[in-house]
């Protein structure tokens, strides 16, 4: 207990049990994380897997029905209220005669210790339409402009709710440069999305929820691994994809030429037969499935709970 009230002390993020209940929907079904100061957690599931429920709780939008949440050792609204927190969500208005500057300006006005409404538009690019109108924003614009909201307070804990939505291919790759930079201060990034490829790319590690529930909660290597088992890739020269298909732990095999991807539920045992059969394999590579495959296999109905 005390090395578990150690570690709760000093997580940037902590839930313990947490349940939310709307009636008879448990949206939120006995969710236990912890996130440490500096890491990069991307929050992934279907829709109605509890992602939005668990943030509005973690941010004191919404109070449990039951277990423990802390920020920083804090309850979430000391937390917000001391400026650790920065939150961009999805629900949520602006201003629409409000410029940019302003918006950003009364933001960074309520904090103790923020950053200048100057300083958390340059972070988010969008400086250059400092002057204009909320209203007259493009949707990609405006979540931008959300963007520079979080950051009003400095915050040491970045929330994100589907940051990206309404941003065109350019804005999403913007929006994540920018989001390394602060990342790449020691802060702490917890962010929900739909797009497989940011988790893939820009985070640590990955929590995967399925009914409310924690389904999975590691690397994106770990949980390609764990659920969809591994990939060899090699270049196998003079040897036929049926060949290659009789290899034990092989259960498919893509073939372009002398390359080819052998999917395998054992790939240790895998990769030794190969190189008993075929020593001639080269430019061998060994990885996880990848995370598309992974939240397809966690997140079915067949899933098992």
């Amino acid at each position: 207990m005390q090395q578990t009230d150690t570690v709760v002390r000093g997580a940037a993020v902590s839930l313990q049990g947490l349940v939310k209940h709307y009636g008879g929907v448990r949206a939120v079904d006995g969710v236990d994380l912890t996130i440490a100061p500096g890491e990069v957690v991307a929050l992934l599931g279907p829709n109605g897997a509890g992602k939005s429920t668990t943030i509005d709780v973690l941010l004191g939008l919404s109070t449990p029905t039951s277990g423990a949440v802390t920020l920083f050792g804090r309850s979430p609204r000391e937390a917000v209220s001391a400026g650790l927190v920065g939150a961009m969500l999805q629900s949520g208005g602006l201003l629409e005669d409000a410029t940019v500057a302003e918006t950003v300006g009364l933001f960074s006005a309520v904090y103790p210790k923020s950053l200048s409404a100057a300083e958390a538009m340059r972070r988010a690019g969008v400086a250059e339409f400092a002057k204009r109108r909320i209203g007259s924003l493009s949707g990609g614009q405006r979540q931008r402009v959300r963007f520079a909201t979080a950051l009003a307070s400095d915050p040491d804990l970045l929330v994100l709710d589907e940051p990206t939505v309404a941003m065109d291919v350019e804005g999403r790759r913007e929006f994540w440069a920018a989001m390394r930079a602060y990342a790449s201060t020691g802060r702490t990034v917890l962010f929900a999305t739909h797009y497989l490829a940011e988790a893939e790319d820009y985070a640590d590690r990955v929590v995967l929820l399925r009914s409310g529930r924690v389904a999975a909660d590691g690397s994106v290597a770990e949980i390609g691994a764990r659920a969809a088992g591994r990939v060899i890739s090699a270049r196998v020269p003079g040897v036929s994809a049926a060949e290659l298909s009789t290899v034990a732990g092989v259960v498919d095999v893509q073939s372009r030429g002398d390359a080819v991807e052998l999917s395998c539920v054992d790939s240790d045992g895998a990769l030794r037969e190969l190189l008993a059969r075929y020593p001639q394999a080269m430019d061998i590579e060994v990885r996880g499935a990848g995370l598309e495959a992974a939240f397809l296999a966690l997140t079915s109905e067949g899933a098992a709970r």
